[in-house]
């Protein structure tokens, strides 16, 4: 405190005397709130070099389905239906979230693609290891080889037979021959042979890592699928609620028009409400269809099959962790940033392997030959020739080879450096990584909070909307009112409870993103609950401008606010 206070007056001084200021460190020490960057965590030093697949991080797939879901396998790979009876619909078959994840774990062509890559990596790998071993090969010229040859020479060269003076000037030869050749060959030293080895354990890693991934999105898929299909459904529900609203008051509105009590402004009104009715009634239909053929193209379900949502939407339940813990659960469980760690290693793999190109080889050969001939060859006949005349003969060769080239036009180098530059930039990947993960999971917490207050106000508002049209139906039916009223009125309630089933939509796919950003399972799981058909005395609070905590979607009296209260546990820490 002494030396900010000196501070403080050695800048006054210098001011008032208006001479420059020459301070020194010791003069003014202001000491920064802000962390140190460089003093973070490497990740390399916190992950390790070659961060290994953690399956134990997610629940695993589902590798069978139960007996009541059997009938609902995927079909073949290859089918394609060729025929309208192959296509057209004979089941709606109602799913709960739970079946349908089942469902897309077993049936997910995309799931089961990204298992055959691991199995592809993990060939690639013990191919790779093979480099370690000898190699044998045998080779064969004939099995057997028969050889027949015929040679004239011009009789003016060649001297007379001494016993019958002729010139042996033709000769004849008929052979069966084997031959056969074994050789062993083992590196003994190969530059090449340790890095790429690494570099396929890597790339084996990774596709662990790409399976994880997949897996992680094929649940966030379908659960975002089916919390579409929840809201479309809830949406067709209130449409249908809507249009019969609409179409009481219009024969209503019609009645008292007949009964000369009433204006032909407001039955036109009650028309006008119930088209518009059947308008939101037609579009979130569509929808609804729409959404179930999107779960079952997820759910890679029969041809035959359209799958709808067995339960009505609800808030899954309550987040637990804070911001903080789920920006550092989601850098700790992020397989994405694992690939880039691994992708730096595959680099710095390869770019050794492109050096080997450039240093010596030492190979040890062996070589094992054995042949066999029978029959003559060059004799003056066929008739002189011995059938069982043969040669046997075996050879065998060892021999330390060496290879080595001496210059290569720079080509090794450069594959070196480009190697090593795709390593730098795999570090500058996981820098762009690391900030799109936080961003992710800032932005799904934030998106969160949102639908928590949303889902108050919107709970509100459609309390509100129910008891301002039967106050306004009443009034009309007491003669006091207009059918304006019961159209406004109307049409506030089905804005207001679109709005509420869009907010427990939004809140599920947050919550669920979350999930899959940071793989926490830490939920408190709230009752089955729904709005109540009065509206609560107490007194609304505010909408608040500054961050607030997260409080709890659950319902009062559920088991997330019995079990937990976010307000006091876990509240939002500002980030400015």
């Amino acid at each position: 405190m002494r030396r900010i206070t000196a501070g403080i007056c050695l800048v006054a001084g210098v001011v008032s005397s208006g001479a420059p200021p020459a301070l020194s460190q010791d003069a003014v020490q202001v000491e920064s709130a802000l962390i140190d960057q460089a003093k973070l965590p490497d990740a390399i030093d916190s992950k390790g070099a070659r961060p290994k697949a953690d399956p134990s991080v997610i629940s695993p797939a589902v590798d069978a389905l139960p007996p009541p879901l059997l009938p609902l396998a995927a079909p073949p790979s290859l089918a394609l239906p060729d025929a309208p009876s192959q296509v057209r619909i004979h089941e709606l078959r109602p799913l709960t979230l739970e079946e349908a994840l089942q469902l897309a774990e077993v049936n997910s062509p995309q799931l089961k693609a990204a298992a055959l890559q691991v199995d592809q990596a993990k060939s690639s790998l013990r191919a790779a290891v093979a480099a370690w071993y000898p190699t044998i090969d045998l080779s064969a010229s004939g099995l057997p080889e028969y050889f027949a040859s015929y040679s004239y020479r011009n009789p003016d060269f060649v001297s007379p037979d001494p016993l019958t003076g002729k010139p042996n000037n033709e000769f004849y030869g008929r052979e069966w021959r084997v031959n056969g050749r074994l050789q062993v060959s083992w590196d003994l030293i190969n530059p090449a042979r340790v890095p790429q080895i690494a570099a396929a354990r890597d790339r084996f890693e990774r596709a662990g890592d790409a399976y994880l991934i997949a897996l992680r999105d094929l649940r966030l898929e379908v659960q975002t699928a089916y919390f579409a299909l929840q809201q479309s459904d809830a949406g067709v529900r209130i449409g249908q609620d809507s249009v019969k609203a609409s179409l009481v008051s219009y024969r209503d509105a019609r009645a008292r028009f007949n009964a000369g009590v009433n204006t032909k402004l407001e039955v036109l009104e009650a028309e006008t409400q119930l088209a518009r009715d059947r308008n939101i009634l037609t579009t979130n239909l569509r929808d609804q269809n729409e959404q179930r053929r999107n779960l079952a193209r997820v759910l890679d379900l029969p041809q035959d099959v359209t799958p709808t949502a067995a339960t009505p939407a609800r808030p899954l339940g309550s987040w637990e962790p804070s911001l903080q813990e789920s920006i550092v659960a989601a850098y700790n469980y992020s397989e994405e940033l694992d690939q880039l760690i691994l992708d730096i290693s595959i680099n710095n793999s390869q770019a050794n392997a492109s050096l080997a190109a450039v240093q010596p080889v030492v190979r040890f050969v062996n070589s094992t030959s054995a042949s066999r001939t029978e029959g003559q060859n060059g004799q003056s006949s066929l008739s002189d020739i011995d059938m069982g005349d043969f040669t046997y003969r075996v050879q065998n060769s060892t021999a330390l080879t060496a290879s080595w080239r001496l210059f290569d036009g720079g080509r090794a180098r450069a594959e070196y450096k480009r190697s090593k530059q795709a390593a730098e930039e795999s570090r500058l990947n996981f820098a762009r990584a690391r900030d799109q993960i936080r961003f992710q999971v800032e932005s799904s917490f934030f998106g969160l909070r949102a639908a928590i207050q949303s889902l108050e106000t919107t709970a509100t508002e459609v309390l509100a909307s129910r008891e301002s049209l039967r106050l306004s139906q009443l009034r009309v039916q007491a003669g006091v009112g207009v059918q304006r009223e019961v159209v406004n009125s109307q049409r506030d309630l089905t804005q207001a409870e679109l709005k509420y089933a869009r907010a427990i939509t939004d809140y599920n796919r947050d919550l669920a993103t979350l999930q899959r950003r940071t793989g926490l399972d830490a939920l408190v799981a709230c009752d089955a609950a729904s709005l109540s058909g009065t509206k609560s005395e107490s007194d609304p609070q505010p909408i608040p401008i500054e961050p607030t905590p997260l409080k709890t979607p659950c319902p009062s009296g559920g088991t997330a606010s019995s079990s937990v209260n976010q307000t006091e546990t876990s509240p939002i820490q500002p980030l400015w």
